[in-house]
């Protein structure tokens, strides 16, 4: 019995790897999405990490999955519709204070941020928070819950056990040789 629990819980932690790496990878798509379309500066890397995959995407998703997706997650749609200004409020308060709080601790250990052009908004707060991306953020979490991590777990419940741990142990080696690579050889 404690066993099959401990398998349980592998599993699932098997599974968040899996959505993390999934989200980090749809916001670095969109970070540069909106650097070459919307903005049009060019491109650049838009992450922090070498690879094409923004980790704070990723622990907001998982965050939103954590604290405000158990509030549509098995609800019909019609009565899903009715938490659209919660789950929207909720993400954007989430992701706004992870976005913070990432800021302070970037800050600390590299000497600076990645957004730091936040300062060229109306309202920000020392560059690192500012309303119109906390907007996005609100809108994001929404596109998330409602349409793409049904998606995502369909998808993931279809790998076999044994294909999700090497595919889980393969995603771990990148980020850790990507993190030791960004951090200590850069």
């Amino acid at each position: 019995m404690a066993v099959e629990r401990i398998k349980k819980k592998l599993k699932s932690i098997r599974k968040y790897l899996i959505f993390f790496i999934l989200y980090s990878i749809l916001g670095w798509c969109y970070e540069v999405f909106l650097e070459v379309v919307v903005y049009q500066w060019g491109f650049s890397n838009r992450g922090f990490l070498f690879g094409p995959y923004t980790p704070i995407y990723g622990f907001g998703a998982l965050l939103f999955i954590f604290t405000i997706y158990p509030l549509i997650k098995n609800k019909e749609y019609p009565k899903k519709l009715l938490y659209i200004v919660p789950v929207f409020l909720g993400c954007m308060v989430i992701a706004t204070l992870l976005e913070l709080g990432a800021s302070y601790l970037m800050e600390w250990f590299t000497g600076a941020w990645p957004w730091q052009t936040y300062e060229s908004y109306s309202y920000h707060f020392q560059g690192r928070i500012a309303l119109s991306p906390s907007i996005r953020f609100g809108l994001g979490g929404l596109l998330f819950l409602y349409v793409i991590q049904g998606f995502f777990e369909a998808l993931v419940s279809r790998i076999k056990d044994k294909h999700l741990t090497i595919l889980s142990l393969i995603i771990i080696s990148i980020l850790v040789v990507d993190l030791f690579y960004t951090l200590i050889l850069r």
